[in-house]
């Protein structure tokens, strides 16, 4: 029986073994989902206190409840290590760590080529790899096959490597791992064909292209589509002040009301999460390197990452009707988060407002009833209660992100100035 066949026929009978390498927001719902499928999962994790938690069968990742990891712990059918040695073991190894940008904007893939290493050190014939993390086109053929077939072994015929991008939206409880599409390229006919096999039990739908460049390139698509028009919906905001404080919201809506032609995306503090901020600076990057300029990608990050001051100098107007000063002013911050009713705060735009506002002499609180704390330049700011004392005590409150625990008509009448930036006031479900 040929490699191929083999492991074909380990997803058939499910006694392939899934490496799950990162058990963040991605990797830890990719396990359970694979475990779920029939599979064993062996996750790999740097954190000892995510490889103690896990083993223990608690979970630390919201979307991801300790009573449905619970019961595939103590089933067996997920175990956790921190030990890449035992990459071996695993027929299966999808990787699943972040890929951030540094402080330049250019892509830090210190942690694929780190899992990358690991695996090009422990590689055997009859694994697939299978890379899931963010990245610009041409890691997969570029970084990993060269590692992969360092020793020996050849990819499509050994060994099999594709690039699928995870899909994750975080606290979204109609789209979640299994039944989001999932896209896949092969860097051979072959690879594809093996990983189409050993991910069909997994998901509802596979979504399959002709190259990893293009999966890596279908990722990028997504969330460079999302800042692009994220950037119109804020830039627009803007202009609407401009001309005399016409309503946005208004504006928005009424566009909504045509049946084609138009999508509605809505304005907000900035842009946060672990992709829409950071996705389109790897594809810009990319063409920086082959003499293209990614114009339209720049000049939306240039108005997304300008709401925070935009929001800033809305709370000094609002606290100048007063006759006051933003020095010496107490705000009020509701929402830490990126978005409603999760707990991440990575890229939030509302650390940002905090940090401006500090930086004018603002005494700042805030409330956020999934961020109990949060590290501000190196200190830990905790969330104060909500309430009409509170909210009266404020000069002012920023809405950052419109929670649906909030009792909005509560802060509407209790707040003495409110900066609204997602219209929450008036409509509480907005998201």
């Amino acid at each position: 029986m040929s490699i191929e066949k083999d492991l074909a026929a380990k997803a058939a009978d499910r006694s392939a073994v899934f490496g799950i390498v990162g058990l963040g927001y991605v990797g830890l719902p990719l396990a359970c989902e694979v475990a779920e499928a029939g599979y064993r999962v062996l996750g790999f994790d740097v954190s000892a206190k995510v490889v103690e938690g896990v083993n223990a069968g608690r979970s630390h990742i919201k979307d991801i409840p300790t009573a449905r990891l619970e019961p595939l712990v103590k089933a067996g059918k997920i175990r956790v290590t921190a030990d890449m040695s035992r990459l071996g073991e695993a027929d299966v190894i999808s990787i699943c760590v972040p890929t951030p940008l540094s402080k330049t904007k250019d892509p830090d893939i210190s942690f694929v080529l780190a899992v990358a290493d690991s695996v090009a050190r422990t590689i055997r014939a009859g694994q697939a790899v299978i890379l899931e993390s963010t990245t610009y086109p041409g890691t997969t053929r570029e970084l990993l096959l060269p590692r992969l077939e360092a020793n020996g072994l050849k990819v499509g015929r050994d060994v099999f490597l594709c690039f699928s991008p995870e899909r994750v939206d975080p606290g979204n409880a109609q789209w979640h791992t299994r039944n989001t599409p999932k896209v896949l390229g092969g860097v051979t006919d072959a690879c594809r064909r093996v990983v189409l096999a050993l991910y069909g039990p997994v998901f509802d739908q596979l979504v399959p292209v002709s190259s990893p460049e293009a999966a890596e390139l279908v990722k990028l698509l997504e969330n460079t589509f999302r800042n692009l028009n994220i950037a119109l919906a804020n830039e627009m905001a803007i202009v609407c002040e401009r001309l005399g404080g016409v309503d946005v919201w208004e504006v928005i809506d009424a566009a909504a009301t045509k049946p084609f032609g138009f999508m509605k995306f809505t304005p907000g503090p900035g842009l946060g999460g672990h992709c829409i901020p950071i996705d389109p600076h790897y594809l810009a990057w990319k063409m920086r390197a082959l003499n293209y300029k990614t114009r339209l990608i720049d000049v939306a990050g240039e108005v997304n990452s300008e709401m925070p001051t935009f929001w800033v100098r809305k709370v000094a107007d609002r606290l100048n009707d007063d006759g006051k000063a933003v020095r010496g002013s107490r705000i009020m911050v509701l929402g830490v988060s990126y978005k409603r009713d999760i707990d991440d705060v990575r890229e939030s735009p509302a650390l940002d407002i905090i940090r401006l506002l500090q930086a004018q002499g603002a005494s700042v609180t805030y409330h956020d009833p999934f961020v109990p704390q949060v590290r501000q330049d190196g200190h830990i700011m905790s969330s104060v209660p909500l309430n009409a004392q509170a909210l009266r005590d404020s000069d002012c409150l920023v809405i950052t992100t419109d929670h649906s625990s909030v009792d909005y008509k509560m802060v509407a009448r209790e707040a003495p100035r409110v900066v609204d930036t997602r219209n929450a006031l008036r409509r509480p479900a907005a998201t």
